[in-house]
């Protein structure tokens, strides 16, 4: 049986705008959510007679990070790739961990951010398509290091084993994996994930009481995009306090529904909320 948690990879639409959002910050592009991006609508891609287009009459011209994300403008995204280039792009892509392998310790398939990309590929690959594609795993460890202000820590599966008598015969120790952004960058993020929940694509992950951050993300699926398209959503949850903290990746593949239904925030967004809500009851 396939651990499609683990082992599948699937390309994560705008989800992997959450990644570019990081590049921007940490390469100096943009220094904050609120300050508005070189952004021209409509945005034709380098080198190309092509439009980038976004879906909908969505505010995206020189719009700031935070109300692109919020409206997830792939015109801005697209550029913000395109500007910051391949080498910035794939140096901040392996720092959430891209191109490697984990060790759960079950191993699990190595998400894939393109490393020979012309600048037109770049913008796509920022936006999640192109030959970009990741394991739920990965982008939930994306949701995390934001959560975590910045810090990956390296996933496991296991946290103890416990003998019959229930003694513990040995605990899991958590360790950092790397720091893909400052705390301040990621201070940033976090403010921009929670307006995506509180008034832009992701509302249907709102927890009453809860700080949630999220990003929707309905990626091409398909010769062409011929199928119907995969609904991703990845977030984190946590206690106002910051305590019970828990960040997830959903995708739903395969769906059913008529082709114009299928969104991340219509069709994920409700599981990652479910999910979510069940691990901060359970610590309460």
């Amino acid at each position: 049986m396939l651990n499609r948690a683990l082992r599948d990879t699937y390309p994560p639409g705008s989800t992997f705008k959450v990644v570019t959002a990081a590049a921007a910050l940490e390469n100096g592009l943009y220094n904050g959510a609120d300050q508005k991006t070189d952004s021209p609508l409509p945005y034709t891609l380098p080198n190309t007679r092509t439009e980038l287009k976004n879906e909908g009459n969505i505010p995206c011209k020189n719009a700031t990070m935070r109300v692109a994300l919020q409206y997830s403008c792939n015109t801005v995204f697209g550029k913000i790739g395109a500007d910051l280039g391949k080498e910035k792009m794939l140096a901040q892509a392996k720092k959430f961990g891209f191109n490697e392998e984990q060790f759960t310790p079950v191993r699990a398939s190595a998400s894939n951010f393109p490393e020979k990309m012309d600048k037109p590929q770049t913008a796509l690959s920022s936006i999640g398509q192109f030959e970009t594609a990741t394991t739920p795993l990965q982008m939930a460890m994306v949701a995390s290091a934001v959560a975590n202000d910045g810090t990956l820590m390296k996933p496991y599966m296991v946290d103890k084993l416990q003998a019959p008598s229930l003694d513990v015969l040995s605990q899991t120790d958590p360790q950092e994996m790397s720091k893909p952004l400052s705390e301040k960058n990621a201070q940033i993020l976090q403010s921009m994930m929670e307006t995506v929940v509180k008034q832009g694509t992701g509302t249907n992950a709102q927890i009453s009481g809860v700080t949630v951050g999220g990003k929707t993300g309905t990626a091409q699926h398909g010769l062409n995009n011929s199928e119907n398209p995969y609904a991703w959503f990845i977030s984190y949850a946590k206690l106002s306090d910051g305590s019970s903290p828990v960040a997830v990746a959903v995708v739903v593949e395969d769906e059913n529904a008529n082709r114009d239904d299928i969104s991340g925030g219509g069709l994920a967004a409700p599981i990652a909320r479910s999910v979510m809500k069940a691990v901060i009851d359970s610590k309460k």
